[in-house]
């Protein structure tokens, strides 16, 4: 029987970086929005970061640098240790049904140290959006310098809607997560601590 963490102290890193970057890019990227609404709403000015839109953006672009640091370091980590060829790509179809009904039905059943298969799916889906929201997210800042970005998007004013929506699936992803942690509280513990898991070796 091998002991071993559940989490390895660079995931516990970049998942509380990662907290820390969205919360104040949210905050800031909702100031931006509210000086040129896509839709018939603001935020309300007490949820924004800034003060005024130059400060939004000081604060957004500010806070970009650091979430970039943070996400190649996740990246490379992850690549290198085999974190995300074990834990995010290692299910199969099937297993996606069988573990999806059992989330629909409330009986999906969580092991300590192990990802079922809709977590799997869950967290590739959430890097996938991650990725588009930087995209997007250049292609809104840098527009002339970052031409051919912004057409492959469809354009500025398309672009800006890729970066709205891929922005709330991430915090519908985040408020997902954070149900789950409330049913299963010593997730919590573990991404603090590291946990422990055990591994039964055969022979």
């Amino acid at each position: 029987m091998k002991r071993d963490r559940q989490h390895s102290w660079p995931v516990r890193l970049c998942h509380w970086l990662n907290v820390l970057v969205m919360v104040l890019m949210v905050m800031s990227g909702w100031g931006i929005y509210n000086a040129s609404p896509l839709f018939d709403f603001s935020f309300p000015a007490w949820l924004t970061l800034g003060g005024w839109l130059g400060g939004h953006i000081a604060w957004h672009l500010a806070v970009m640098w650091l979430l970039a640091g943070n996400a190649l370091l996740y990246l490379i980590w992850g690549v290198s240790s085999g974190h995300f060829r074990r834990d995010f790509f290692s299910f199969a179809p099937r297993q996606l049904v069988i573990d999806g009904w059992q989330a629909m039905r409330g009986k999906l059943h969580h092991t300590p140290g192990r990802y079922n298969a809709v977590q799997k799916l869950m967290y590739v889906g959430v890097l996938v959006v991650g990725f588009l929201l930087v995209l997007s997210g250049l292609a809104n800042w840098k527009p002339v310098q970052l031409s051919g970005l912004v057409a492959l998007m469809g354009g500025f004013d398309i672009a800006r809607y890729v970066h709205f929506y891929c922005m709330a699936a991430v915090l519908l992803f985040a408020l997902i997560h954070a149900i789950m942690v409330l049913l299963v509280p010593k997730t919590l513990v573990a991404m603090i601590t590291g946990g422990r898991k055990e591994e039964h070796q055969d022979g």
